[in-house]
């Protein structure tokens, strides 16, 4: 029989690699195979192993070798169709007898078997840095552990120092979920150099430690080649070390520093930026340092002056002077000037007294300095006795508010409070003038004065209110006349008609007397007569009134006096009525007219009944001349809502009554009954004129 006997030796590696030892055969039939009956057969050159693994649409598939060691192609069986009916025929029961059963494995649950058996693989994600210029995205380092006994998994962060990032368990002990399905993620999912979704964070397996790799073969798992963990940009770009700059120094700094230590120059200077909108003059203190020609600016500040307490303007530094050309794009915010940038440096020099001196783009005006600073710029540079200069600014004079020109609407006074406030408020009145002059009221009798006819017989009642010197105009109705009466002029101050338009004069007091012209808004009123209290109030205050006024009155007093004829007929007592004057009633003009109660004859009284009332009144005049007038008065007007002049006979014996007033005398009640008016109206006007005289 002969043996045939093929010994190969491969080289470490992955399947394919190549051979380091030649073929040994045994060509002549019958000899052993021993050393020194084999020979090496030359004609054979390839001794690799065939490719047990191929790629099909991706997916890696195992392949059966059709070559052997040497080139040789393999059988798949090699044994006679008798030699496998023979060997299936035989027992090895009947030979060997039945084999004995090995004893059962002892069943050990998974939780004791994996116990503490952890798989640890090294993996990173990207996250997305949206907002910085020094990074767009950061690399993180992460450690998966799968955890055999329950088939959980954890992530977890290695904590790196000074990272400003929450780190360390990102995700804790847990079955995580691997789709929608509900399925779950287990060892056989995991490899080196692929990517796992976990919680919407994609994860990148790079390598796993020893023991990892150890299971994962042993369970028939064949792990892909690892990769290198990337690196995170800009940590990588923190570990470069930091750029210094060093200025050469061409003189000694030391005794420099050692000569003029704590000695500082100080300068007092302003910078003047009213040129500009909101522009203003502003006060510094500027500090030059001997010791290393650094300058300083500090701000001084006033008391309210509305600015935060910053100390300093600029901070200690030395202040370059001329630049090189190439040296205005040099980016000085974020880089120190050295001496390659810079011509020339401010020096002590340049600092005088007198001149002004431009700093980082500000001019500043040097106007003084301290003592010190004055000895050494005279020892120094022989500059005695800097001179002050005054900076100080004059105020402007206030600027002179002017009214604009009055528009002819409403009163000036009301007019200008639009010019003092956004919201007018109305012109201050006289309290104490109004207080003491209240209700009083000055009353005259005046006359239209027009070309037209039609106007000759009309009567105005003018009344003066002495509170607020307003007027007011009204015309009592007459009966045919053609013209409808009532209030003619409401309260307002009147203007003279001279008067200038900026600095108006009103008509006062001392303006109204019997015979003056009247202008009211183009209207011309004579005044024809006035009531007894304008009497009283130009006796008490002559010194107010012109020597015309008061001739008026005396001769109104005078024809007072005079006394009136006796009504004996109806046509005799219609002479003073024709001429417009009734002299019972106009004389005086009682404050029931005008508060604009009409005159009797204006309420619908016949004029023949009016008449024969001037006798009882007479006659009972001198039995009630001692109780008051205006106090009846006053009580009958607060009954009468309307100003009519009329009450009924119920309220007129109850005001009556209640003052004391006789009426069962037969006198009286005549008087009553010539002023009752229909049938329950009495006439209290003409009843109240028998207590006066």
């Amino acid at each position: 029989m002969l043996f045939v006997a093929r010994v190969t030796r491969k080289a470490e590696g992955n399947g394919g690699g190549g051979c380091t030892a030649a073929m040994v055969t045994n060509p002549v039939p019958g000899l052993p195979f021993l050393p020194g009956s084999s020979f090496t057969d030359t004609t054979k050159t390839a001794f690799h192993r065939s490719q047990t693994l191929d790629y099909r649409n991706g997916y890696a598939v195992v392949r059966r070798p059709t070559m052997g060691i040497g080139g040789d192609r393999l059988h798949y069986n090699q044994l006679s169709q008798a030699e496998l009916d023979d060997l299936a025929n035989k027992a090895p029961i009947l030979t060997y007898g039945p084999p004995r059963q090995p004893p059962p494995a002892e069943f050990v649950p998974a939780h004791v078997a994996f116990d503490k058996k952890v798989l640890k693989f090294s993996a990173y994600f990207q996250e997305d840095v949206p907002i910085s210029t020094e990074e767009h995205y950061r690399i993180r380092h992460v450690n998966i552990y799968y955890y055999l006994e329950d088939d959980s998994m954890s992530i977890i962060e290695p904590v790196v120092e000074n990272s400003g990032i929450p780190q360390g368990k990102l995700v804790k002990r847990q079955r995580l979920a691997k789709n929608d399905v509900g399925d779950h993620y287990h060892w056989k999912d995991l490899n080196l150099a692929i990517n796992i979704t976990i919680y919407g964070k994609t994860f990148r397996i790079v390598d796993c430690d020893r023991f990892t790799q150890e299971f994962l073969e042993s369970q028939g798992i064949e792990l892909n080649s690892p990769e290198k963990m990337p690196l995170d940009p800009y940590t990588e770009l923190r570990k470069e070390p930091v750029r210094k700059y060093i200025t050469p120094s061409d003189f000694d700094q030391l005794k420099q520093f050692l000569t003029f230590d704590k000695q500082v120059l100080r300068f007092y200077a302003i910078w003047d930026d009213t040129d500009s909108l909101f522009g203003e003059c502003r006060h510094y203190i500027i500090h030059y340092y001997l010791m290393d020609d650094t300058v300083e600016i500090r701000e001084v500040h006033e008391r309210n002056n509305g600015r935060d307490p910053f100390p300093l303007l600029m901070n200690r530094q030395r202040m370059p002077k001329v630049l090189v050309e190439n040296a205005k794009n040099f980016p000085q915010c974020v880089l120190e000037i050295s001496d390659q940038e810079v011509l020339e440096w401010y020096t002590a020099k340049d600092f005088i007294v007198g001149k002004p001196l431009t700093i980082l783009g500000r001019t500043f005006f040097i106007y003084d300095c301290d003592s010190f600073t004055r000895q050494f710029y005279s020892d120094k540079f022989g500059m005695p006795n800097l001179p002050r200069i005054d900076v100080s600014k004059q105020e402007p004079p206030p600027v002179k508010q002017e009214l604009p020109p009055y528009n002819g609407y409403g009163l000036i006074e009301d007019s200008a409070q639009n010019c003092f406030a956004l919201i007018p408020k109305a012109p201050k009145k006289d309290i104490i003038k109004m207080l003491v002059n209240d209700n009083k009221v000055l009353r005259y009798l005046a006359a239209l004065e027009s070309p037209i006819p039609e106007d000759k017989d009309r009567r105005f009642i003018f009344s003066y209110f002495l509170a607020t010197d307003m007027i007011s105009i009204f015309e009592p109705p007459v009966r045919n006349s053609g013209i409808i009466g009532g209030k003619f002029l409401g309260r307002t101050k009147v203007v003279k008609s001279f008067s200038p338009v900026d600095n108006p004069i009103y008509y006062g007091p001392s303006d109204f007397f019997i015979g003056a012209v009247i202008d009211v808004f183009g209207h011309r009123f004579i005044i024809l007569d006035t009531d007894e209290y304008v009497l009283k109030y130009m006796e008490s205050n002559a010194s107010q009134y012109s020597p015309e006024a008061l001739a008026s009155i005396q001769s109104r007093i005078q024809k007072q006096d005079v006394p009136a004829p006796e009504p004996e007929t109806k046509q005799a007592m219609e002479e003073p009525k024709a001429q417009g004057l009734e002299e019972p009633k106009t004389q005086g003009l009682e404050e029931p007219k005008a508060q604009g109660l009409e005159e009797p004859k204006a309420q619908g009284l016949e004029e023949p009944k009016a008449l024969d009332l001037e006798t009882p009144i007479e006659i009972v005049q001198m039995p009630m001349k001692d109780h008051s007038c205006k106090d009846i008065r006053e009580a009958f007007q607060v009954h009468d809502k309307e100003n009519s002049g009329f009450v009924d006979k119920e309220t007129f014996f109850k005001v009556c009554d209640n003052l004391n007033v006789p009426v069962d005398n037969s006198l009286t009640k005549e008087l009553i009954r010539m002023c009752t008016h229909g049938e329950s109206k009495i006439d209290y006007y003409n009843f109240v004129r028998s207590f006066s005289n």
